[in-house]
């Protein structure tokens, strides 16, 4: 078994209709995501990343990638991701974290760091509801998991802090401030990982770019 720490990456999609007029922008957004954590793990090889996608609408809720490692990541197009229908968010985390959570029964050495990317609230579920994911959120931050909430067209910070997510940010559906939010998730990343070498704290200042790392010690000698 590996040493190594492993690194969950578990990214919740929105793939309802009203994503649409923005599919290129989000290929290209995730996309830029694979590469991303293909550059971590290459910076941090005291760290093993795995990456679970799932995407959702109220036709299907969708796993693409699960419990994958990063290096074998493949970036997706057009075929993989056809928004349409309506939006299942709480039946797409609860399905998605239930299943990570059983996958990591027996790991004891792990984070997760779960994304949601989404521009609308909830209107579909059928098997959970507002308070089983706020209750199910609250217990996995207990067990080293890390929740961000990225959103557009609805009240997303109080949606977010509805069930307990504090690392929050807005986009537009305007290609540049997409861009813009796709390399603050960048930069988030790697912060997370650094944090996690270093052993600091994973507090809810996920997207505070302005929280600087201290330089470690033992680099000074």
């Amino acid at each position: 078994m590996s040493s190594k720490h492993q690194v969950h990456n578990l990214i919740i999609l929105d793939e309802s209709g009203s994503m649409e007029s923005i599919k290129e922008s989000i290929i290209s957004g995730f996309n830029e995501i694979v590469q991303t954590m293909k550059g971590i793990q290459l910076q941090y090889p005291d760290q093993e990343h795995f990456i679970s996608m799932v995407s959702f609408n109220d036709l299907e809720t969708k796993t693409i990638h699960f419990y994958e490692p990063v290096n074998l990541l493949q970036e997706i197009d057009g075929t993989k991701y056809k928004p349409n229908a309506g939006t299942p968010l709480f039946d797409a985390m609860g399905f998605s974290m239930v299943k990570m959570k059983n996958s990591l029964a027996e790991q004891t050495d792990y984070n997760v760091l779960v994304t949601i990317l989404t521009d609308g609230e909830e209107n579909a579920s059928k098997e959970y509801n507002h308070k089983s994911i706020k209750a199910l959120v609250e217990d996995l931050k207990q067990n080293g998991w890390t929740f961000t909430y990225i959103g557009t067209d609805h009240e997303v910070e109080n949606f977010a802090a509805s069930i307990s997510i504090t690392n929050h940010m807005r986009f537009t559906k305007n290609k540049d401030e997409m861009n813009e939010m796709f390399q603050k998730e960048s930069n988030a990343r790697h912060r997370y990982s650094d944090k996690i070498r270093s052993k600091q704290s994973l507090t809810d200042d996920f997207y505070d770019d302005s929280k600087l790392l201290d330089e470690d010690p033992k680099d000074k000698k």
